[in-house]
């Protein structure tokens, strides 16, 4: 039997004791900041060590390189001054912890794009609670079953009606334009070309129709903007790096809701799908019955031991879809409209080419985007020197050595600057010049391959690259032939990199009725 003594002492450690709770919640959380401190410190030393062999700019102790990057228009101005100083690459830290290798030179980018290393798992994570684990983020075994599964969904003849639909988004907003046209004023195109690839993208991924380039209040499409808004401004804010303080933010609050929104809306589309599908047979009776849209490839498809893909994998990969199919392009449409308007002369043959294939009808067809010749040059160059996504990351799962011996451990990030490749003085002559000649056949057979990559290269290339150029082809032409498009002096465009190529005040165009 416990003697008295024993049990006052059972008594004192059980009882609830604010202060000794107090002291050990403050002891287990400097454990915690100690040991988090120690793994940051580590990978610091070690990721230093990873980059001895490449020399790159000065870095401040605490906030590394971001303290050079002002969001003010000068960043990739900044980013070409070192690519001119390190031709090959050079590391870019963001604070004092986290180091990437930037790549600039094409043989460094084949190097890694020939790979199927994944992408890093720092940028790309902010927008996995959105896309969930699609082909964007996935990588090993699951990457290739779903890159597998999903490339018959890009076959020429799944995306030959695409044309007719992209025509009928396109012609909505050039009718809108052409009200706002009146108001006598510059018009900003970023938004309106935006709300045209987010209608085009509903279209051609679930069959759904709506008016919501005149009427942009349908929830599903402001939760979409919204999203890309939220996921782009965490992007460029450095304390919403941090899960916790993001996610006890108001923005974190509004992106959670959004997610929520789009999720259902997504879920609840795919079911409907699913139910219809039940009463049909076989994959040709639907094609007999109307085109093949995103979702319908997705819910049909089989691998070798006939599985397809579950319910949450399609939401991934509708969702990732819807991502990256409308915010790359209106990116691409809208700066391939300012250099149209900056340099008139190439604007000109472009729309002459165009009317001349066009020969009086309104829209194009399949059939003749093979036909713009010119006009495929121009747009090639513009993405060129504007391209839509401005830099990817890759982080290594092996060490890998590149073409002059310098090598990398594995777990290394790296960051390959399209911008900066794009405009490399090797490889490029005089790269500040706008000449869509650059891609005429006798001067594009010897240039290197990984020289221009706006949909990246390798295994891990961009899937919808064929659907984004067709997208962009038939855009660029129904506007040119409506309209004449000249800068706005008052309003040039400021450009920055965030997930897209973005201008920071807009893309503002003057519009002219073409007679």
């Amino acid at each position: 039997m416990a003697s008295s003594g024993e049990q006052v002492a059972r008594l004192s450690w059980f009882s609830w004791d604010p202060t000794r709770l107090l002291h050990l919640t403050a002891t287990f959380f400097l454990a915690y900041i100690l040991l988090t401190a120690i793994r940051l410190f580590r990978r610091r030393r070690w990721t230093m060590e990873s980059f001895t062999k490449f020399p790159g700019p000065p870095m401040h102790w605490l906030y590394g390189h971001v303290h050079e990057f002002l969001q003010d228009g000068t960043d990739l101005d900044k980013t070409m001054s070192w690519a001119r100083q390190y031709s090959c690459s050079y590391p870019l830290w963001f604070g004092p912890f986290m180091g990437y290798l930037t790549i600039l030179h094409p043989d460094y980018a084949k190097t890694i794009l020939a790979t199927t290393e994944p992408k890093d798992n720092v940028s790309y994570r902010f927008i996995i609670p959105w896309i969930g684990e699609g082909l964007l983020v996935l990588s090993g075994q699951t990457w290739f079953r779903h890159r597998r599964l999903l490339t018959p969904g890009f076959h020429y003849n799944v995306l030959k009606p695409y044309v007719k639909l992209v025509a009928e988004s396109t012609k909505v907003m050039l009718d809108k334009l052409e009200r706002l046209m009146l108001q006598g004023s510059s018009v900003e195109m970023y938004q309106h070309v935006s709300l045209m690839t987010l209608d085009s993208i509903m279209k051609c991924v679930f069959s759904y129709s709506s008016n919501f380039q005149i009427d942009s209040e349908n929830s599903y499409i402001k939760a979409v903007h919204d999203l890309t808004y939220l996921t782009n401004l965490r992007f460029r804010c450095f304390p919403y790096h941090s899960d916790l303080i993001f996610n006890l933010s108001p923005h974190g609050f509004h992106f959670r809701k959004a997610c929520k929104l789009a999720h259902e809306h997504t879920e609840k589309v795919i079911q409907k799908r699913k139910e219809s599908l039940k009463n049909e047979k076989e994959l040709a009776k639907i094609q007999q019955k109307r085109y093949l849209d995103f979702l319908d490839i997705l819910l049909c498809a089989r691998d070798e031991d006939g599985k397809g893909l579950s319910d949450e994998d399609i939401c991934a990969e509708v969702d990732t879809f819807m991502f990256a199919g409308h915010d790359t392009t209106a990116s691409g449409i809208s700066w391939i409209m300012y250099c149209m308007a900056i340099y008139p002369e190439h604007q000109t043959k472009c729309r002459e080419e165009i009317l001349h294939i066009l020969n009086g009808r309104e829209a194009l067809e399949w059939n003749d985007l093979s036909e713009m010749t010119y006009t495929t040059m121009t747009i090639k160059e513009c993405l060129r020197l504007y391209p839509p996504i401005p830099g990817i990351a890759r982080k290594l799962t092996k060490p890998i050595t590149f073409f002059d011996g310098r090598s990398l451990p594995a777990e290394s990030l790296i960051g390959i600057s399209i911008y900066c490749i794009h405009r490399h003085e090797d490889f490029w002559e005089n790269p500040e010049v706008f000449d869509p000649l650059r891609f005429s056949p006798e001067r594009s057979d010897n240039r290197h391959p990984h020289a221009f990559i706006p949909f990246a290269a390798g295994p891990r290339n961009c899937i919808g690259q064929h659907f984004a150029m067709n997208e962009m082809k038939v855009a660029i032409a129904q506007i040119l032939a409506r309209f004449e498009l000249s800068p706005d002096p008052a309003n040039p465009p400021i450009k920055i990199p965030q997930l897209v190529l973005r201008s920071k005040n807009g893309i503002h165009l003057n519009l002219k009725k073409v007679i």
